[in-house]
């Protein structure tokens, strides 16, 4: 890969990475629910008007506003409202190992040795994380696990459904999840009027860079890279997000570095990096 797409890359991977520390600070001055609302109309308001789609793709648009911008998304705002940074992108990652599993009971792929060992080795990081101090709560764990699974869904909903732009599907599923988490924040929060008037630049600031900066920007790039170089170069470069997560949560938010989360959270990034990435045999020398 040229150095110039490498360094894009890298790019991309720390606005993800700091997008979970960003979405900790932001949930501190606004409702998790409110604040993936506004997120999401924000997308939707840039991206819709300029990337139209077809009457029949809409219905595949609606489920995966369910299951991507909802389930996923909404879920991820509301368990980092409760955990810390770093342990958060780590249990986020199990979506690879969720997907793996997904893959094989509907799609029938074979599982194979080296994902087996991937799946073993992320459930096994889930365990050492679960005992130390820094996991959360039952309910934030089980609220970031199924962010998780919401992920993992999409991913094979994606991969069976119609070829859309990647700029038109964040468009269009914020624009149908938008109603969804309202709703939710409608039924479930409160004083959400008081906490838009009194969030100050931390609140704002973090609106926009998780609409502007991880969504539109850093995905547009990304994508880029994913049709000018092959899939297993680019994808196993994400490993770094939850690395890069902890370490920004620690700098930047001062969450604890213990031997649980670091024993822990390597085994779930060698999990997921077994599944992720594609060994080629090497051919004999002529």
């Amino acid at each position: 890969m040229p150095l110039r797409d490498l360094l894009l890359g890298l790019l991309v991977i720390a606005i993800w990475a700091l997008n979970i520390v960003v979405i900790k600070v932001g949930v501190a001055e606004l409702p998790p629910l409110l604040m993936t609302t506004l997120r999401f109309a924000l997308v939707a308001l840039i991206l819709v008007p300029f990337h139209p789609v077809s009457r029949a793709q809409l219905p595949f648009l609606l489920l995966l506003s369910v299951t991507f911008g909802t389930l996923h998304f909404a879920m991820l705002f509301i368990g980092l409202g409760q955990s810390e940074a770093g342990t958060g992108a780590l249990l986020v990652q199990m979506g690879t190992p969720f997907a793996t599993i997904l893959a094989v009971i509907f799609l029938k792929e074979k599982l194979g040795p080296k994902r087996l060992a991937g799946l073993l080795l992320s459930f096994a990081g889930v365990v050492v994380l679960a005992g130390g101090p820094t996991l959360p709560a039952p309910l934030p764990l089980g609220i970031l696990l199924l962010s998780a699974l919401g992920w993992a869904v999409s991913q094979l909903l994606i991969k069976r459904g119609p070829a859309i732009a990647p700029l038109a599907l964040a468009g269009w599923i914020a624009l149908f999840a938008v109603p969804q988490v309202a709703l939710g924040s409608w039924l479930f929060e409160s004083g959400q009027w008081q906490a838009i008037r009194a969030a100050g630049l931390a609140g704002w600031g973090a609106v926009f860079y998780t609409a502007l900066m991880s969504s539109i920007l850093a995905y547009g790039i990304w994508y880029a890279l994913l049709r000018r170089h092959p899939v297993n170069k680019v994808v196993p470069m994400t490993l770094l997000v939850p690395v890069l997560a902890v370490g920004l949560g620690a700098l930047l938010m001062g969450d604890p570095l213990g031997v649980h989360k670091l024993a822990g959270g390597g085994l779930v990034v060698a999990g997921v990096g077994l599944i992720l990435l594609r060994f080629q045999k090497r051919r004999p020398a002529p």
